[in-house]
């Protein structure tokens, strides 16, 4: 299997998904280079910062992930579970240049994660008990989410026509899925936004959709995509194998690489309603800074207050954050770019903690991650135990821990958890 995710914890999430499910894994950062080796592996995550860049760009990072990877058996696309997006993208287009490359008749869009809380009914996308639009994406500052419509969203990203596979028919099994989506393609649908409630529904889909279309989604279906690549058919997602064997029949090792037992520094800038429960958790526990962007409108003086307070602060735990809710986010003196100099300012402190010592960092909300992860230079991890669901450590070659947690995942006290010693 070969997945490219649109940004850096889309990218721990669905490489967790797949180590879960049995499949040796390797996670990668940022678009690889032209005859770059790809590692012995039975999946591999790309993860690319490409979610809120313009579309046309978004599109050539993934055709030079899908030239990197070949011929591989399955390719996925993944992308977040509340189906961060705008009407320009980005979707819809780079799933219309995969579909393109791969010469798949279709593609199945399946953002549904029923261990998150996620679920998609009648192609209206949830949020636990909410529908998408009154849930707290709808504030999101970047890709703020005010339709649960999902076939009407993504019908305003791409000029080809959408679908539906409703639950009734998903409920009916892998063949009628299947069928469905014949007749679908036969009439012209190029995409095809697929009901699932329960873990059995991605079960069914997964199936029905391995070598005929294009799947694209969340975490979830990718999981189902990885049992049924590792057992030759598909399974219950939730059915997680250990001390399996490869294609090749080689027993793959049951160890995982675990985070070094020093005290770490989280470094916050998601804006969920998850994160500000964690952040507000986490000042509770340790001391921790805020970065404010209404103190100064010089990023440089910005930065260094907040060198100066972590150095002051050398033993951990410790919290830097950029975390605010959106009645606090109006007031900034550092103009337009401010979550681009917040997100800066974080990767700057990152690099000065791991030269001075720490060897732990938990880095929260998906653009926070990318920046960070880009800072220090890393590449490639080996991806280890989850702290919860869907957020794995990541541990590099030298034993550098990262902990990088999307803005909706974890539960409240993950950050305190992360990074006590």
């Amino acid at each position: 299997m070969g997945c490219v995710a649109d940004d850096y914890t889309g990218g721990t999430d669905a490489a967790a998904s797949l180590r879960r499910a049995g499949l040796r894994t390797v996670l990668r950062f940022g678009r690889p280079e032209p005859g770059e080796p790809l590692p012995e592996c039975d999946a591999v995550v790309i993860a690319v910062k490409t979610r809120n860049v313009p579309a046309a760009e978004a599109v050539a990072a993934a055709l030079a992930v899908r030239d990197w990877l070949g011929p591989v058996a399955e390719a996925y696309f993944k992308y977040c579970s509340t189906f961060d997006s705008t009407d320009a993208g980005n979707i819809g287009p780079v799933a219309d240049a995969l579909l393109d490359a791969t010469g798949r008749a279709l593609a199945v869009v399946c953002p549904a994660s029923p261990a998150h809380g996620r679920t998609v009914y009648r192609g209206h996308l949830f949020v636990e008990d909410r529908l998408l639009s009154d849930s707290s994406m709808r504030h999101h500052p970047l890709t703020p989410m005010t339709d649960s419509d999902l076939v009407r969203v993504l019908a305003r990203q791409t000029p080809h026509p959408v679908g539906l596979l409703r639950l009734d028919t998903v409920r009916r099994g892998p063949a009628a899925v299947r069928a469905r989506l014949e007749t679908l393609a036969a009439q012209g649908v190029r995409h095809v936004v697929a009901d699932a409630t329960a873990d059995e529904d991605l079960t069914a889909v997964a199936e029905a959709a391995r070598g005929f279309a294009l799947a694209t989604g969340g975490a979830g279906l990718a999981g189902a995509l990885g049992l049924a690549e590792a057992t030759g058919s598909a399974a219950p997602v939730g059915a997680a194998r250990t001390a399996s064997k490869g294609p090749a029949g080689a027993a793959r090792p049951s160890e995982v690489p675990e985070p070094p037992s020093t005290p770490g520094l989280v470094l916050a800038g998601s804006c969920s309603a998850a994160t500000l429960a964690q952040v507000a958790a986490a000042r509770e526990a340790f001391p921790s800074y805020r970065l404010d962007p209404a103190s100064t409108s010089d990023p440089a003086e910005l930065l260094a207050r907040a060198s100066t307070w972590r150095k002051a602060h050398p033993g951990g735990p410790a919290m830097v954050y950029a975390s605010a809710p959106a009645a606090e986010r109006g007031a900034s003196r550092l103009g337009p770019d401010t979550a681009a100099i917040l997100e800066r300012t974080l990767a700057a402190l990152a690099v000065e903690a791991v030269a001075a010592g720490t060897r732990r960092l938990v880095v929260a909300g998906g653009e926070t991650s990318g920046a960070v992860v880009e800072a220090l230079g890393v590449r490639a991890v080996e991806v280890g135990a989850e702290a919860d669901r869907g957020v794995p450590w990541c541990v590099t070659a030298d034993g550098l821990a990262l902990l990088l947690k999307s803005g909706n995942f974890g539960a409240p006290d993950l950050l305190v958890r992360s990074a006590a010693a």
